[in-house]
């Protein structure tokens, strides 16, 4: 049986490597996460694998994502019909904005001033002006709204419908539906190509990612998975990734334990990453080096180098880590 990595054996071996190498030391970022259960966001520090703090925030935080300068946290706090914004200086909660029945996810626009957020009880996109913190329209969208993604220009912003099992892309201008394109059963999570060129959806139970064409809103490509020993039943995509040459796709698979990676030119599985228990989502450092997953059951983050895709740490923090951000320090 393969072992998860420890966080003392292969931190010895990285610092042994660096110092044949004469590598410079990592760059310090902090990651926050969080944790669905115990009501908290964990602030980690990237360089050294510390928690640095842990905030009591609102009921069910799930979807968190970050300012593009830097400065604020957004969280979903679905149980409470809010989203809270934490100042990234004092890791105080400083604002709340409108955001909807139970927000799940949500995704910035590119140009940091607008928040699209997934309603899933009333079925329901919220956009939100952040400045004026007013609700600028309500899209009815498909039953059980989660996967939020919007494209590199901003002028299209895909919804995934758990029950519906639909991808709708959302005119931002309009605010309206301009296509519905059908996937596999439960799709969580929706992520353009740095280019605009295509969106990809993962399936939790359909246990695949659509690969669509943005410009013909057709399915291209259809990615599958399978690991020795494991059951289909239990490779359950979540959240997707691509790094910013858009070479590599991750993928994590929840209760397989794992996250594949897979080379977006020839759409195949490259690897498969053993990390914590129940892996939902993912996010990368903003130097690229480092891509973190979330373990919802094992209650941990796994550091994984993008550069050899082999895990390099694991730290413990709240009860269910659900997603992760990664801001400067």
């Amino acid at each position: 049986m393969q072992k998860r990595p420890t966080s003392v054996a292969i931190t010895f071996a990285s610092l042994l490597c660096g110092g044949l190498m004469g590598a410079q030391p990592a760059e310090a970022f902090m990651a926050y996460v969080s944790n669905e259960k115990d009501n908290t966001v964990t602030v980690v520090d990237t360089a050294t694998g510390t928690v640095v703090k842990t905030l009591p925030v609102g009921q069910r935080p799930r979807g968190i994502t970050i300012s593009h300068d830097g400065r604020f946290i957004y969280l979903c706090a679905s149980d409470d019909d809010t989203i809270e914004v934490i100042d990234t200086q004092t890791l105080q909660i400083v604002d709340t904005l409108p955001s909807g029945p139970d927000p799940e996810l949500f995704v910035l626009s590119p140009d940091g001033k607008t928040l699209y957020v997934a309603n899933e009880d009333d079925n329901l996109v919220t956009v939100i002006d952040i400045e004026s913190r007013d609700v600028l329209a309500e899209i009815p969208v498909g039953v059980e709204p989660e996967g939020m993604g919007i494209s590199p220009d901003g002028k299209t912003m895909v919804n995934t419908s758990e029950t519906t099992n639909m991808a709708h892309f959302i005119d931002t201008d309009s605010h309206e539906i301009t296509h519905n394109v059908l996937v596999d059963a439960r799709p969580r999570f929706a992520e353009f190509k740095p280019d605009g060129s295509e969106v990809w959806v993962s399936a939790e139970i359909g246990g695949t990612v659509s690969v669509i064409d943005n410009a013909s809103r057709e399915v291209k490509q259809k990615i599958t998975f399978e690991i020795a020993g494991l059951r289909s039943e239990a490779i359950q995509p979540v959240g997707v990734r691509i790094t910013a040459d858009g070479r590599k796709a991750y993928v994590a698979l929840g209760p397989a334990n794992r996250v594949a990676v897979v080379d977006t030119a020839t759409y195949k599985v490259e690897k498969y990453v053993l990390v914590g228990q129940r892996v939902w989502q993912l996010a990368f450092t903003p130097d690229q080096k480092t891509i973190i997953s979330t373990n919802g059951v094992s209650n941990d983050i796994t550091f994984i180098d993008v550069a050899s895709d082999e895990p390099v740490q694991s730290v413990t923090v709240g009860a269910m880590p659900w997603g992760v951000v990664v801001s400067p320090k």
